[in-house]
């Protein structure tokens, strides 16, 4: 009889003990993300916990706090509450500082600030700090930059990174995977066209701006890379690109439908209907295709392009300016009939 009182006192104790540390801690069933800032306390962890958490498994977890070190080491992090994960699991994660990476999606933007504000929106670090390095010449000069071309450091694509990462270890991630995406291949590709990943990246963003059609970026690429490459008497240090895009960079005017003559005086080295050559950097961060398009540009003899009057988002190509002009004329006028302005 004993022995029975025994076996069931075990069994009662197995089961309280799985029911508040093994199992599942998830409110929902489903996996949920508890953040911990800079800030927390063990008190906030507590109540950030406990908006995912069964009261059973939270009240494991406030036991096993207290018999460690825990709420005076509280760790910054993304953690998984994930379904069938118990409190001491989830303990263990937090008090070790066992993350889940958020997938961090780096964007296709115009301008740095902007690049800070939407990465501050999936990260713990405060958009301000972003934007403050990189705007920094030193901080950029570190990674082979300046603050014109930092922008050619980011390839938009999606990363796994820890929620809490610093701007330094953010930064040192984006030169790994921008060596990574320059191999061999590309930076052949780039030196075959005498151009840098820098002037490469610079010229992509014009492109991407140009037109949202991937089929008919590396026609746009090779159309802006003739230009780049001319040089006769009356363009000796190559043809102006004309790129619409960098004078509404320029004027940071984004939302400019049409360019008037009258745009096209301002005195930036962005403007280049007024300067030969690239601008200083990326106009945007370039999409991976845009980069690509330039890299593997359809090499032809047109020296001019101007959008399509159907409004496809597509353009008409021409080797003369007579030829341009007359495309020129049928897009004005379609915007004209639409009245756009």
């Amino acid at each position: 009889m004993l022995f029975k009182f025994i076996g069931v006192g075990l069994l009662v104790a197995v089961a309280i003990v799985y029911y508040f540390f093994f199992a599942g801690m998830s409110s929902s069933g489903d996996t949920q993300y508890v953040y911990i800032d800079d800030d927390d306390t063990i008190d906030s962890v507590y109540t950030k916990l406990g908006e995912v958490s069964k009261s059973n498994a939270m009240t494991g977890f406030k036991t096993l706090v207290k018999v460690s070190s825990y709420a005076d080491n509280v760790r910054t992090g993304r953690y998984a509450v994930r379904s069938g994960e118990g409190s001491l699991m989830v303990f263990r994660h937090l008090k070790n500082g066992l993350q889940t990476p958020v997938s961090l999606v780096v964007p296709s933007v115009r301008t740095m600030d902007r690049l800070a504000a939407e990465l501050s929106k999936r990260l713990m670090m405060d958009s301000t700090a972003l934007y403050k390095a990189l705007t920094d010449e030193a901080v950029c000069q570190k990674y082979g930059y300046d603050t014109a071309t930092i922008a050619a450091l980011f390839i938009p694509n999606t990363y796994d990174i820890y929620w809490n990462v610093t701007v330094d270890k953010l930064l040192d991630r984006m030169q790994k995977e921008n060596k990574a995406f320059w191999n061999t291949e590309r930076t052949k590709k780039a030196q075959a066209m005498k151009l840098t990943p820098i002037e490469v990246t610079t010229l992509a963003s014009i492109v991407d701006e140009e037109t949202a059609n991937n089929g008919e970026k590396p026609m746009v690429a090779g159309m802006y890379y003739n230009r780049l490459m001319l040089r006769n008497a009356e363009y000796p240090e190559g043809m102006p690109l004309q790129a619409d895009p960098t004078i509404k960079f320029a004027w940071k005017r984004f939302d400019l439908k049409r360019i008037y003559n009258n745009l096209l005086y301002i005195k930036s080295p962005y403007n280049t209907y007024r300067n030969p050559g690239l601008p200083p950097g990326p106009i945007r961060i370039p999409s991976i295709a845009g980069i690509d398009a330039v890299l593997n540009h359809v090499q032809h003899d047109y020296l001019y392009m101007c959008a399509k009057e159907d409004f496809s988002g597509t353009h008409n190509f021409a080797r003369t300016y007579t030829d341009h002009m007359q495309n020129a004329k049928r897009y004005s006028d379609a915007l004209n009939n639409r009245g756009i302005k």
